[in-house]
C-alpha cells in the first residue's frame, strides 16, 4: 500500500507539518501503516526553511536596520551560524544562495530552492520583517506588510543620559579610572574567540564614565537585543497594569486555541500574566531540548508564522504558577494580552514611542513586528548602547524621569523580586528580568539584569547607582556571564 501526503508550502505548510508528525505518532502507536519517510521529510524540509530565515533576518537587518556592509554582516552577524550547529549553505560576502535587493531593501535566502527559500523585507519603524517560505516580496506582498504609523506629536527627549533629571556633575573622583580602563580591556580582550564584545557604556549616578566600541560600531550602531527585549517588554506591559489597563493576578484575556465548545472547560484560564511574565504557565515547552531552531517560536522568529497563535496554541501540562520552564512564547503570551489591553492595532503599534521610547530620547531602537502586525518583543528588537543605559537610568530613577513618573514603584519591585516557583533556579529569575544566583556572593545582591542571547546585557546595580550595558556578538558555547561583567566593573569602586 502506497499513500501519497501533499504539504503545502508557506506557513499553514508548517502548521500541516505539525498535525503531519502527530499523526505519524499515533500510526506508529497502533500499529498502522504511515506514509513512509514523511516525519523525517517534513522535519528536514521545516528546518531548512527556518535557517534560511535565520540567515534572511539577520542580513536584512544587519544592512538595512543596522546600516552594516555585508562583509561586515558576514564577519560577524552571522558568525555563530557556521556548522556544524548550522547546516543551511551561507555563502558568503562574495555570494552565494541568496540575493539582496538594494533598492527595495530586502533579501532573500535559499534561491537555490524555492520551496524552501525565505525572503526578509525592511519596514522603516519596524526594521526587518519575514515572510512565510517561498514567498517572495513582490509588491503585492508587500503592501500587505504592516506600516509603522507617524507620530507627529511626540518630541524626542535629549538624547543625553542626564536627561533623566540628574544634575550633571564630576564624579570622576569616587572612582578609579585606571581600574575602570582595567575592565574594560578585560570586556573586549577575551580568552576565547567566540566572546566579541561590540560596545560597552557604564554610567555612574546618570553620568557616562565610560563608553568603548569595537571598530565598526560607533553610538549610532543598532544591534539586536535577543532576549534583552523581554526586559522591555515587561516594562510596557507594567505601564498598563499601573493603569489599570491590565491586571497582574486575573486570568488573561485570551482567545486560546484551538478553541473549545462552550460545554467544555479549557483549563488554560486560569492562566494569568503573572504566569506568563514568570515564565510558569504550565503549557506545553516547545523552544526547549534543542527545538529552537526548528519549531516553537522559531516559527514566528525565522518563517513567517503568527507569534500570537504560536503563544495560544499549546496545551497545559503542568498546573499555573507550579514550574519555571524558560519560553519565548511565555513572553509573546504578555504581549498578546498588551495588545488586546490597548485594542485598536494602530494605538498599539503607536504604544511604545509613545509611552516609552520618545520620551527617553531613545531615537535608536527599533521594535519589530511579524507579518501579522505583532510585536516580537521576547526578541527582536534593534537599538543602541546608549538606548539601553537609559532604560536602565529609568530605572534607578525608581520609574521617574525628568519630573514624570513612567512606571510605578510597585511595578519595579515585581520585576526584581524572585517568582515564587519551587524551580526557579537559584532565584535569579524575577519578571522577565535575571536576579543575582543566591549562591553568588561578589556582586551586590540588588542587581539585576535583562539579558540575551549572544552576550547582551543590560545591568542596574541600584546599590552602586550603576548602569552597565554590554552588547555583543558571541558564537559558540562559551557564553560570558553578566555577574562576572558586573564584578570586574565594580573593581574601579572598590580600588578608589
Amino acid at each position: 500500500m502506497k499513500v501519497s501526503v501533499m504539504i503545502p508550502q508557506g506557513a499553514s505548510g508548517l502548521a500541516f507539518a505539525h498535525r503531519a508528525k502527530r499523526l505519524c505518532l499515533i500510526c506508529g502507536l497502533f500499529g498502522l501503516l504511515a506514509p513512509s519517510g514523511l516525519l523525517a521529510d517534513w522535519r528536514a524540509a521545516q528546518e531548512a526553511s527556518v535557517l534560511n530565515g535565520v540567515q534572511a533576518v539577520l542580513m536584512c537587518n544587519g544592512l538595512f536596520t543596522s546600516g552594516r556592509s555585508l562583509t561586515q554582516v558576514y564577519d560577524q552577524e552571522l558568525k555563530y551560524l557556521s556548522p556544524p550547529r548550522f547546516r543551511s549553505a551561507l555563502g558568503d560576502a562574495n555570494g552565494g544562495p541568496y540575493r539582496v535587493d538594494q533598492a527595495n531593501r530586502s533579501v532573500i535566502v535559499g534561491t537555490d530552492n524555492p520551496e524552501q527559500q525565505v525572503a526578509a523585507v525592511y519596514q522603516p519603524g519596524f526594521g526587518c520583517i519575514v515572510l512565510a517560505p517561498g514567498e517572495l516580496p513582490t509588491a503585492e506582498v508587500v503592501a500587505e506588510l504592516p506600516v509603522y504609523p507617524a507620530i507627529e506629536s511626540e518630541r524626542l527627549a535629549s538624547a543625553t543620559v542626564a536627561a533623566g533629571g540628574l544634575e550633571a556633575r564630576d564624579v570622576s573622583a569616587e572612582f578609579d579610572a585606571a581600574a575602570l580602563a582595567a575592565a574594560a580591556d578585560w570586556v573586549f580582550d577575551r580568552p576565547f574567540e567566540e566572546q566579541v564584545t561590540v560596545s560597552l557604556l557604564v554610567t555612574y549616578q546618570g553620568q557616562v564614565v565610560l563608553e568603548r566600541y569595537a571598530p565598526g560600531f560607533d553610538s549610532t550602531t543598532r544591534t539586536r537585543t535577543w532576549s534583552t527585549a523581554k526586559g522591555l517588554a515587561a516594562i510596557l506591559i507594567g505601564m498598563l497594569v499601573d493603569e489599570g489597563a491590565l491586571v497582574l493576578d486575573e486570568p488573561l484575556a485570551a482567545d486560546w486555541l484551538p478553541a473549545l465548545n462552550e460545554s467544555q472547560q479549557d483549563p488554560r484560564r486560569r492562566i494569568t500574566l503573572r504566569h506568563a511574565l514568570t515564565m510558569s504557565t504550565g503549557l506545553e515547552p516547545v523552544d526547549n531540548n534543542r527545538q529552537e531552531y526548528k519549531s516553537g517560536s522559531g516559527l514566528a522568529y525565522w518563517a513567517g508564522d503568527s507569534s500570537s497563535v504560536g503563544a495560544r496554541a499549546r496545551g497545559l501540562v503542568r498546573d499555573p504558577g507550579t514550574y519555571w520552564d524558560y519560553e519565548n512564547y511565555d513572553t509573546l503570551l504578555a504581549v498578546n494580552a498588551m495588545k488586546q489591553a490597548i485594542g485598536k492595532e494602530v494605538e498599539y503599534w503607536r504604544f511604545p514611542a509613545q509611552r516609552l521610547l520618545n520620551k527617553l530620547g531613545m531615537d535608536r531602537t527599533v521594535l519589530s513586528v511579524d507579518r501579522q502586525g505583532d510585536f516580537i518583543l521576547s526578541s527582536q528588537v534593534y537599538t543602541s548602547a546608549r538606548d539601553l543605559a537609559k532604560i536602565g537610568q529609568l530605572l534607578l530613577n525608581d520609574g521617574v524621569w525628568a519630573g514624570e513618573r513612567l512606571l510605578s514603584s510597585e511595578w519595579i519591585a515585581f520585576m526584581r523580586s524572585p517568582a515564587n516557583i519551587p524551580n526557579n533556579p537559584r532565584g535569579q529569575y524575577g519578571g522577565q528580568w535575571w536576579l543575582v544566583p543566591k549562591d553568588r556572593d561578589d556582586v551586590p545582591r540588588d542587581a539585576f539584569s535583562a539579558a540575551g542571547s549572544r552576550g547582551q546585557f543590560l545591568i542596574v546595580v541600584p546599590s552602586k547607582d550603576l548602569v552597565i550595558v554590554r552588547r555583543g556578538l558571541d558564537f559558540g558555547r562559551r557564553p560570558m556571564s553578566q555577574w562576572d561583567l558586573t564584578r570586574e566593573i565594580l573593581k574601579a569602586w572598590s580600588a578608589s
